[in-house]
């Protein structure tokens, strides 16, 4: 696939974000329930140093007859919050409507649902609405681990004109019972900044969690990996919440939160650290260099047994065989001290290969 690139305006430039020598704090509640409700929420975050009001006006609910929000009358509460404190004010569009009533009301900021960024037909209804104009512009990812259709919401909002835009990572739906809500799967937004180094990243702690526990953990790994903020939900009183009462904290709990992050440099001149780091990253390059010579011989070898195969009239999948590989390399790995579902990542990938090779020596 042909690399992407983006005509970005880093956010430094976006006019929102104060200082941009700290992680960005994007904070408020779930759903805008009432003016009170929000207006407190917002002066307590004020108070402890929250530029950004953040609140759904428009709730995407997964099911009816849930609440799902106030609809454009909750823009004019969170006008009364940037008016009266001086705060930016950001909220979730998922259709032109949204898009028409939020620009008329002056918001300062936009973001994207993870259901919508999914739709490229919503994405691009929104492209071709939001055109002409210089909002920031924030995409979630989508629902399911896809990296590309990520990437392809934030290629329409730039082909038509936008330059200010970020990406959040909310993380991703599961089926199977987890610790988090949504599992984070770091690596996919990982490769969204690695090809965008420029691209702006907000971690949403408060969806990978979806229990408030959990909010500090994941806030630190964000940190850890270099991500530029997080956009938070906060709530004066969470446990009234009419949505996602379990994640939300108050503005006091919030700011305990930020207070115990460990924010990491990127790099540093001392000369020791760069000397160490250097000749350990020299290392890994030499047993990267091995690891792909033994798995260039490893498919060699794959491809013999494909001919073998194929020659004595053997069908390619041999299941017996494979649980036998995983138990040696699990037993192996324990050795070595290597977490089981890492090894099974790692061999599964390999043995997908190796049926690649041997499918196409079957067929000539």
């Amino acid at each position: 696939m042909t690399a992407t690139k983006l005509d970005l305006i880093k956010a430094s430039e976006w006019g929102i974000f104060s200082d941009m020598k700290k992680p960005l704090v994007i904070a408020g509640p779930c759903s805008a329930e009432s003016e009170q409700q929000l207006f407190e929420t917002a002066r307590a975050l004020k108070n402890e140093g929250v530029e950004v009001l953040r609140a759904g006006i428009w709730k995407p609910r997964t099911r009816p007859n849930c609440f799902e929000g106030v609809g454009a009358e909750g823009l004019v509460w969170m006008k009364r919050a940037q008016r009266e404190l001086g705060m930016k004010i950001a909220t979730e569009v998922a259709n032109v409507k949204h898009v028409y009533e939020a620009l008329k009301a002056g918001v300062d900021m936009l973001w994207i649902g993870a259901r919508t960024t999914a739709n490229p037909f919503a994405m691009q209804e929104l492209a071709d609405a939001l055109k002409g104009t210089d909002i920031p512009v924030l995409v979630k990812n989508p629902v399911n681990p896809d990296v590309e259709l990520w990437i392809g919401a934030l290629e329409r909002l730039n082909m038509a004109g936008l330059k200010k835009i970020g990406v959040i990572h909310r993380g991703f739906s599961s089926y199977t019972k987890a610790k988090y809500r949504n599992i984070p799967q770091w690596q996919i937004p990982i490769e969204v900044k690695r090809r965008f180094k420029d691209m702006l990243m907000i971690c949403d702690p408060s969806h990978i969690s979806g229990k408030r526990e959990y909010i500090q953990e994941i806030s630190q790994q964000a940190m850890d990996l270099g991500f530029d903020g997080l956009i938070v939900e906060s709530h004066i009183c969470p446990e009234i919440a009419l949505s996602d009462a379990a994640q939300q904290v108050t503005p006091t709990a919030l700011k305990e939160i930020l207070e115990k992050l460990i924010i990491r440099n990127i790099d540093s001149e001392n000369v020791k650290y760069k000397e160490g780091i250097d000749e350990l990253r020299n290392r890994i390059d030499q047993l990267d260099d091995e690891l792909l010579d033994i798995l260039a011989d490893r498919m060699k070898v794959a491809e013999k047994i494909g001919q073998y195969k194929k020659q004595n009239n053997i069908t390619i999948l041999q299941t017996g065989r494979w649980d036998k590989i995983l138990e040696k390399v699990f037993r192996k790995g324990e050795e070595h001290g290597l977490d089981n579902e890492f090894v099974e990542k790692i061999f599964t990938a390999i043995h997908q290969a190796s049926i690649d090779v041997q499918t196409r020596v079957m067929k000539g």
